[in-house]
């Protein structure tokens, strides 16, 4: 999906901003453009993932020329972000995954103690990890 951006130009003293304009309070920054421009997307990606985690729902993208119209933004450059649609999926995949059985007893009695089965704990493990916040 592609989703309209609002960049704030910088300078040598100033970061890039930018705004998704569809996600509200959506926004990051860059010293470069490039960068700015990529950290719009993890930050439009993270937006999305926490919105699906509470169970709200997503906004379609708007427009470039709604957006070019939006009066808090006039001077703003125009761009477009792509937000992978694979993160809007929920679909239940069945998977195998092979682990070292001292590691599986470990994950069983994790899970056992939390009253969750196997996969349960495996995607609550996996979503809680701020390692893999921004991959999934």
């Amino acid at each position: 999906m592609r989703y309209p951006i609002l960049i704030e130009t910088g300078s040598d003293a100033t970061a890039f901003g930018v705004a998704v304009p569809d996600l509200p309070g959506c926004f990051s920054a860059g010293d470069s453009l490039d960068e700015a421009i990529a950290a719009a997307e993890e930050a439009a990606a993270a937006w999305i993932d926490a919105a699906l985690d509470a169970g709200l729902p997503i906004p379609a993208p708007s427009s470039l020329a709604a957006v070019r119209g939006l009066p808090d933004y006039a001077g703003w450059t125009l761009g477009v972000i792509n937000v992978d649609p694979a993160l809007l999926d929920d679909t239940i995949e069945r998977v195998n995954i092979t682990l070292p059985r001292r590691v599986l007893r470990r994950l069983d009695a994790q899970a056992r103690s939390a009253g969750e089965t196997r996969s349960g704990a495996i995607a609550r493990l996996t979503l809680e990890s701020p390692a893999l916040a921004l991959t999934r």
